[in-house]
């Protein structure tokens, strides 16, 4: 298939550039910078420029190719309900080039829209669309083009990891060096959870490929890694003393993190194994930061 990717360069894209293309698709990647595009051509993909804001753009990648694969999103936190509300726009507008065929479209949600109501870990088969989060944008978006016959899939992302990023764990580490310490909510035992960069792209591809609407995938390795766990690792790390902090302090120490740092959101991919015959591989989360470079 020839599949346009958003989020072609990023940390996610960059890996699923070389999965796609070994797997005998042709990939068309979006990119703004001039940097961007070199790599993707170095890496043997088509070059798109566009960007998240710009919908003519998304629409124009989108009408010429067999499949589209959404991975892109802006993760600046500090302006995350605004950045939910563009996903939902590039969501739409990219549907919109599908309408009338059966291509498909996968686009990224996150693990903990599968959230149930008494503590469960997150399941596929849940959707709810009044969740509090608003990453709810992204799925909702994705639900309405189904409804208009649009064949549409979900990919939900826990913490994906190897030992040079670690989705939400990366912020942490800035923040433990610029407050000297490194800290957990309470007893630590919130859990998150986690899934190697290699096993994750390997899915995304096997989803698309799958082609079946209305699926909703969990790229999950790990159903759930402890704060303290989390934390200590980092201690070890970055050579920091390691310390549990109240619900009440977390705001301050943490800043636009605290809304995330105590939250209990492990997340079962027993579903997404069983449909896919997908099997994580990839190693832990400790494992990856025990190995990462800090210095």
């Amino acid at each position: 298939m020839r599949i346009f990717l958003t989020g072609a360069t990023g940390f996610i894209g960059s890996a699923l550039v070389p999965e796609l293309i070994a797997a005998g698709h042709q990939v068309i990647g979006m990119t703004r910078s001039d940097a961007g595009a070199q790599a993707l051509a170095d890496a043997g993909a088509e070059v798109h420029r566009g960007t998240l804001e710009d919908t003519p753009s998304l629409r124009e990648g989108a009408a010429k190719a067999d499949a589209v694969i959404h991975a892109a999103f802006d993760h600046d936190f500090s302006n995350f309900v605004a950045n939910c509300e563009k996903d939902q726009r590039a969501i739409a507008a990219l549907g919109s080039a599908l309408a009338g065929s059966d291509r498909p479209l996968l686009i990224t949600s996150g693990t903990g829209m599968g959230s149930g109501e008494h503590g469960e870990p997150a399941s596929e088969d849940v959707f709810n669309p009044h969740h509090a989060n608003p990453r709810i944008a992204s799925e909702l978006a994705g639900n309405a083009l189904l409804e208009a016959g649009i064949n549409v899939s979900v990919m939900r992302l826990p913490q994906v990891h190897n030992p040079f990023r670690q989705g939400l764990i990366s912020p942490l580490i800035a923040i433990a060096r610029e407050k000297g310490v490194v800290a957990y909510v309470g007893e630590g035992r919130n859990r998150w959870p986690a899934g190697h960069l290699s096993d994750v792209v390997r899915l995304y591809r096997l989803a698309i490929e799958k082609r079946k609407p209305g699926a909703r995938y969990h790229a999950v390795g790990e159903m759930g890694v402890s704060s303290r766990d989390i934390a200590e690792s980092l201690g070890r790390g970055l050579n920091l003393p390691v310390v549990s902090i109240s619900q009440e302090e977390a705001a301050a120490h943490f800043g636009w993190m605290g809304m995330f740092v105590g939250l209990d959101m492990p997340a079962s991919s027993e579903l997404t194994q069983a449909r896919l015959g997908w099997k994580p591989t990839g190693p832990t989360l400790i494992a990856d930061l025990d190995e990462a470079r800090y210095m």
